[in-house]
């Protein structure tokens, strides 16, 4: 089981890539949040508002998950991050791997 972290840069985005991912099965879960982020970009400090979606999937998804952000995402560089998850509560592997084949 990984947790991925993706920021979108708006709602409409979020929501676009939510879509695309969880219809392929390729996640389980996504969490929309909103989220304020500082930032370095072109040596310059920026702050701005951004959707952080917050996905539970499995770790040989990745590689597709990364394919559909790529066709969908504005940024010409986005951060998509996958976190092992060490420990979870009973039943969600089988959950993950059910929902996911």
């Amino acid at each position: 089981m990984i947790i991925l972290y993706l920021t979108c840069a708006n709602s409409a985005e979020a929501e676009k890539i939510t879509q695309a991912l969880l219809s392929a099965k390729l996640v389980a879960c996504v969490r929309q949040v909103p989220v304020s982020s500082t930032y370095w970009w072109d040596q310059k400090l920026n702050q701005g508002d951004e959707i952080l979606l917050m996905m539970e999937s499995l770790e040989e998804k990745f590689e597709a998950i990364e394919a559909v952000v790529t066709k969908l995402h504005s940024y010409n560089e986005y951060v998509l991050t996958a976190v092992p998850v060490l420990k979870t509560t009973p039943g969600v592997i089988r959950w993950l791997e059910d929902t996911l084949q």
